[in-house]
């Protein structure tokens, strides 16, 4: 687990280490996998993610153990299934053979090895863990859905899968080639984890919680420039309407907690703020329970760290709810990130990078997709 795998140095496919770690899956594409897919043999697959796709932003978090990856039809011009690698056909069927007995998920599910390319030079990869389709809390809609996205006016489909990174530190060279012989994957040296989801549909998710509670600026904004592109956008489509900017930050974090309700914008304090006060949905549908929340917005340029005035204000105001939303297309100063934290205010600080992340795992990949969403949701009176 996260073990760094050195590549070659030649600067060809050759130098890939994948192919070598696991024989027989090749060298090249996000979908790697040993066996037929046509014939339903496939013994093990890897999945392979540069990271550095913004259109297609595959995601790990850690916390969760969650990993979402996007298919292989990236462009239009083609069916979703009819890819080279087929890819597409793989995720649909093994989601599918997912749901069954646990002789079907034994026979239709191969082992999913999770493979990331690492920030060094060469071709060096890190291994990200061992991958069971879906999650715990997720529906079968969630797991995978074919979702749509737009290209120079041509509309296509792809998918967005969900994945589940087991708790298992170290994958065994004797299972690995167990499976690559073809030989049962639940003997052979494998994992209880594994065997778990296999028979059970039981999911022992890697939680690893995050201990780097306070972050640098260069941390909270965008390190591409599509990205820092992205967040201009906002800020200067709201530019001299700053306030008008509270009702965008709560649609920011409708993406970022879907079960959120209500939410009523205030007029401008002033203080020059304006807020939102809103309620959190809990439970099933139809006994629910709601918590309140109260929202504030920060329009600021990327030099303008938000700082402990304005989180003053926003705490002084939780004494009638449960917890605090604090929206800024810029970055939080560090003496209030550590305020925060270590007076364990419920306050959720998302900063420029944050939003930028939010839209594009919701299919809001470029400048023109933001300034669309912009003008649509938002228009100027």
């Amino acid at each position: 687990m996260d073990a760094l795998y050195a590549g070659g140095t030649r600067g060809n496919k050759g130098d890939d280490p994948i192919c070598k770690l696991i024989p027989g899956v090749g060298n090249m594409g996000g979908f790697r996998y040993a066996g037929s897919l046509a014939k339903g043999t496939v013994r093990l697959a890897v999945l392979y993610t540069s990271g550095n796709d913004v259109d297609w932003p595959d995601h790990l978090d850690r916390q969760t153990g969650t990993f979402t990856y996007y298919g292989d039809n990236k462009r239009p011009g083609q069916d979703l299934h009819t890819t080279s690698r087929r890819g597409n056909v793989l995720l649909r069927d093994v989601f599918q053979a997912s749901h069954g007995t646990s002789a079907e998920r034994a026979g239709g599910v191969p082992p999913f090895f999770l493979f990331e390319k690492a920030a060094t030079a060469g071709g060096a990869v890190r291994f990200r863990g061992l991958l069971a389709p879906g999650g715990p809390n997720m529906t079968p809609d969630d797991e995978l859905a074919a979702i749509w996205r737009s290209t120079e006016g041509q509309r296509f489909q792809n998918y967005r899968s969900h994945f589940t990174v087991l708790d298992h530190a170290r994958i065994s060279r004797a299972w690995i080639q167990h499976l690559l012989n073809g030989g049962d994957p639940l003997s052979g040296g494998c994992p209880d984890v594994w065997r778990s989801w296999v028979e059970g549909r039981v999911y022992r998710p890697l939680l690893a919680p995050s201990t780097t509670v306070i972050r640098t600026k260069a941390d909270q904004l965008p390190n591409d420039a599509v990205g820092q592109s992205m967040l201009a956008a906002i800020r200067d489509y709201f530019r001299g309407h700053e306030h008008d900017f509270e009702a965008c930050a709560v649609d920011i974090w409708r993406l970022m907690a879907p079960n959120t309700g209500a939410v009523d914008v205030t007029r401008p304090s002033r203080d020059g703020g304006r807020d939102a006060v809103g309620t959190y949905n809990l439970g099933p549908a139809a006994n629910r329970i709601t918590i309140d929340f109260a929202l504030e917005a920060k329009c600021y340029a990327p030099s303008n760290a938000v700082g402990v005035r304005e989180v003053s204000r926003l705490i002084s105001r939780l004494r009638h709810r449960n917890f605090g939303v604090l929206v800024t297309t810029s970055h939080f100063h560090k003496q209030v990130q550590e305020e925060v934290h270590e007076d364990g205010h419920p306050i959720s600080l998302i900063c420029g990078r944050d939003i930028i992340d939010a839209l594009r795992q919701h299919g809001r990949t470029s400048v023109a997709a933001v300034q669309q969403w912009l003008t649509q949701s938002f228009p100027r009176h």
